[in-house]
């Protein structure tokens, strides 16, 4: 048995009383006859959020279960779980922890559940999702890639040759790139940084004492390492076996066989890799800085410094290893989570760049309407005057978008742009278009948003080059995050100025766009394009103003406005007219827009939701929401369009925008519903895209009143509709 390193040993971790010891009481759901349906203030009514959203996980990891899906899109969606996990415990997790160690015991927003229980029923669920996520990795996409000729190898399962040829790599490659830290009296325990992965190695002197080091996996060299085929590694006589296939190894396991060379002298006792999730959620105090740049840059740099809220190791890991780990880590012994494979399944990502097009989704050609083409008779200026324009991205092309803000930077009758950036990516045309603008002499005023979580540090150097180059930045609006998607070009022509609009429920982010669902919408409506401006003016200048025309906006007035459109409907049951809504977003959490959509099914509205994510409300209560559903859509495309439709009595209504209905949303950012007034576009989306929606039958899940889903089980012999891909149909061609 290995002797432990020569440090100063942990405290004992504290763990449960007996191995009976009582469970958390989870935000289940009562029964349905304990609810009393005029109590809509009853917390039971209401589903835990964080639960909530890790139910949506679950939901992604079946689409990596789902043998129908192309094999290297369902090792796409294990990855897009892993980095999903990582964001939930760096957010979710770390709020609920820094609410309990300043001293808040309850959650307040679900009214008494103790702080601790929450953190507990979470650690259950999240334990359960992670322990199915390696199952599905182990079981299925493993054997499945091997079958398809691409093996993951452990290494001591190498050939002489192979191991070889990745010695080679190892001395010229990997070594140079890596640091070996010791931790002894003379050197600190090494600052690990967030989501890094790492070694935890024990060496052995000549004397026989043991030592603890640690060693980062560099994270700019591949993750998954390509082994050179044996045939032209190994000499003619050979006998091992070649390998004809696609093969690779994880980097850690390459580092982990060479670790002599990075400790000569020293025996190698154990080495064992361990993955890190720090708090990401800082505050930053906007109302005490003096400069707000300068604030976020500073709380971009102190997130490498938060509490750790999650350490996944291998669960091989030795006790007194993962006791110097928590001691030195300062964190709670219950973060501990064990990964039955490889750390940090995110980095099958990787695979995605392979050649296969056997194993991945067809690719496809977002479709431009013709009008809309680059050498269309007609500017997009002339055909915004005469209708107005909605795109459905990805299956419609996002180049309109860009092309409108090309067209704008070099026509020169344009006096002005201004423009709302979110998440905006790298390497940016629409950036771009905006330079251009201001070399071009337009004036060009931009809100870029630094407070885009996970994005500040992009967007502060996209601010800074749009400053270089002579555009007005503005940063954003002390305690609120501009979240809305809108563009304003301003053009003179003849005696008139007249201003055209882009406004959309997505980022303005080109590669996004191809994998988002969301909806683009043109306009030279005056009203809309006044509210646009009077919106520019309160966010670039000094406003009050709290009423626009028709555009609803956050935080001035969407809450209520949103509020009366669902009262409408109400007053239209009760007064023996069909009630009817399709809401389509992102997340529902707000509670008074959830007691408000009780009161609409208990006036007989029906109440249609499609609710990609996190949703609290419960559906199908007796009394209470039987006349609500809500469908979950997970597919190839992230659903990302927020659109509101009230029937209205047969005159309807139609809105898209930013905003889901959450309290962040509604209250603490800038966020944008504009109206679709046009007869063919409101027909268009309903019958077009909501009620695609509503009768998918092989991305949907049903939502229960418990908060569980079910998938849609179709008849045997009958066809399954599939929603995105009648998108890709329908704009494969012409449209008709």
């Amino acid at each position: 048995m290995a002797e432990r390193p020569a440090t100063k040993p942990p405290k004992q971790a504290k763990g449960p009383k007996s191995a009976k010891a009582r469970k958390p009481r989870r935000r289940r759901a009562g029964a349905a006859e304990e609810l009393n349906p005029k109590d809509l203030r009853d917390q039971r009514l209401y589903l835990d959020r964080e639960l909530s959203l890790l139910a949506f996980q679950r939901r992604v990891l079946e689409e990596a279960e789902d043998a129908s899906n192309p094999l290297l899109e369902r090792v796409k969606f294990l990855s897009i779980l892993s980095s999903n996990l990582d964001e939930f415990f760096m957010v979710r997790v770390a709020v609920l922890k820094q609410k309990l160690a300043s001293g808040s015991l309850v959650l307040a927003a679900d009214g008494n559940v103790p702080l601790a229980e929450q953190l507990d029923a979470i650690r259950e669920d999240a334990t359960q999702v992670m322990e199915r996520s390696y199952r599905c990795f182990r079981e299925q996409l493993l054997p499945a890639l091997e079958e398809n000729g691409i093996e993951l190898l452990q290494y001591s399962s190498l050939s002489r040759a192979e191991r070889s040829s990745l010695k080679t790599y190892f001395q010229h490659t990997i070594f140079p790139v890596l640091t070996p830290l010791a931790f002894d009296p003379g050197r600190p325990f090494p600052h690990i940084s967030n989501l890094s992965l790492n070694i935890a190695v024990v060496v052995r002197d000549a004397a026989g004492v043991d030592h603890f080091a640690r060693v980062k996996v560099p994270e700019t060299l591949p993750k998954l390492l390509p082994v050179p085929n044996a045939a032209t590694d190994s000499s003619p006589d050979s006998v091992e076996p070649v390998r004809a296939r696609q093969a690779f190894v994880w980097l850690e396991q390459v580092i982990m066989a060479n670790l002599p060379k990075l400790f000569p002298g020293m025996e190698i006792v154990e080495a064992h890799g361990f993955h890190l999730t720090r708090d990401a959620e800082v505050v930053i105090k906007e109302f005490e800085s003096d400069d707000l740049l300068e604030t976020i840059e500073e709380a971009v740099w102190q997130r490498q410094f938060r509490a750790v809220v999650r350490l996944q190791v291998n669960q091989y890991i030795p006790a007194h290893i993962l006791e110097i780990l928590i001691e030195n880590l300062e964190m709670d012994p219950k973060d501990v989570y064990r990964a039955a494979g490889p750390i940090d399944l995110s980095r099958l990502r990787q695979l995605q760049a392979l050649d296969r097009p056997d194993l991945k989704d067809k690719p496809f050609v977002p479709y431009t309407p013709p009008e809309l083409l680059p050498k269309a008779e007609d500017d997009i200026f002339t055909v915004m005057r005469r209708q107005d324009l909605l795109l459905h991205h990805p299956f419609e092309s996002f180049q309109p978008v860009v092309e409108f803000l090309r067209k704008a930077a070099r026509d020169p009758q344009v006096l002005a742009i201004k423009m709302t950036l979110y998440r905006v990516g790298r390497n940016s045309p629409v950036v771009e278009a905006l330079v251009d603008a201001v070399e071009n002499g337009k004036e060009v005023a931009v809100m870029v948003e630094l407070k885009a979580r996970f994005d500040e540090e992009s967007n502060i150097e996209w601010a800074r080059a749009l400053e270089r180059e002579g555009v007005h930045v503005v940063y954003g609006i002390l305690g609120l995050k501009v979240h809305s998607k809108v563009a304003l070009v301003v053009r003179r022509e003849g005696d008139l100025i007249r201003r055209y609009v882009h406004l959309g429920t997505g980022n303005y982010n080109v590669v996004t766009a191809r994998l988002y669902t969301d909806v683009s919408f043109f306009t030279s409506n005056e009203e809309i394009a006044a509210d646009v401006s009077e919106l520019f003016n309160y966010l670039t200048g000094y406003s009050s103003q709290a009423a626009f025309r028709r555009l609803l906006v956050a935080p001035k007035g969407l809450r209520n406005d949103m509020a009366g459109l669902i009262r409408r409907e109400i007053e239209h049951a009760k007064h023996g007219r069909e009630g009817r809504m399709i809401l389509k977003m992102n997340a529902l959490e707000d509670t008074e827009m959830i007691r408000l959509l009780y009161e609409a099914s208990q006036a007989g509205v029906r109440v249609e939701l499609l609710v990609r994510g996190i949703c609290c409300l419960r559906p199908g209560l007796p009394g209470i929401s039987e006349n609500i559903t809500v469908i979950s859509i997970i597919g190839r495309f992230l659903e990302h369009s927020r659109i509101y439709y009230f029937d209205n009595a047969g005159e309807p209504e139609l809105y898209a925008g930013s905003a889901d209905l959450m309290p962040r949303n509604l209250d603490h950012r800038v966020e944008i519903i504009f109206p679709i007034t046009e007869s063919k576009l409101v027909k268009r989306v309903r019958d077009e895209i909501l009620l695609r929606y509503l009768g998918d039958e092989k991305n949907s899940r049903i939502m229960q009143s418990d908060g569980s889903y079910r998938c849609v089980h179709p008849a045997e012999g009958k066809s399954c509709p599939d929603s995105q891909q009648m998108f890709l149909d329908q704009t494969s061609g012409t449209r008709a």
